[in-house]
């Protein structure tokens, strides 16, 4: 059983590495985002596909479980937690938000002030990871758009044509 466990433990560890390393070639500045790792980062690289599929961060939301849904009755305005979506982009936007709220971040501050406007605890980890979603949206599509701003070889600026002498 030691034997299993050791040989289990190199898999993910090449696993790891493997995930590192193509989350580096794509070029994405997605761990740059505080709470987002290579690990987190390859989730949603390989989740989201394409970040053009979505026509709006409001769409993007949706596939990501973190849009809201209204529940309200008469007086009563609520909002519940989406079970729709892809859970695992859902559960990556919940680790960088727990990792956000653990630290001095904007995403900190955003849930202290949620809390102190007298949402609980569920209703503001709803709100921030909503905004969350949106801030990854953005930095996804400006990936997508340094990489089609790119020439051929992914060089900014090259030309498909040579400029060589006849």
């Amino acid at each position: 059983m030691v034997a299993e466990v050791r040989r289990l433990d190199r898999r993910i560890t090449t696993a790891d590495t493997d995930i590192a390393t193509t989350v580096e070639h794509t070029g994405t500045t997605l761990t740059q985002l505080y709470g987002i790792g290579t690990g987190l980062a390859g989730t949603i690289l390989a989740r989201v596909g394409s970040v053009h599929r979505f026509r709006s961060a409001a769409a993007f939301a949706s596939y990501t479980g973190t849009a809201p849904i209204e529940v309200s009755s008469g007086d009563v305005k609520r909002h519940r937690l989406s079970r729709a979506g892809d859970r695992q982009l859902n559960h990556a936007l919940h680790m960088m938000a727990l990792s956000q709220i653990r630290h001095n971040t904007e995403g900190r501050a955003y849930y202290r002030r949620k809390r102190a406007g007298g949402k609980s605890h569920k209703e503001a980890m709803r709100c921030l990871k909503r905004r969350l979603s949106d801030t990854v949206y953005r930095q996804l599509l400006h990936d997508a758009d340094l990489t089609l701003a790119a020439g051929p070889a992914g060089h900014s600026g090259a030309a498909l044509s040579s400029s060589a002498a006849d």
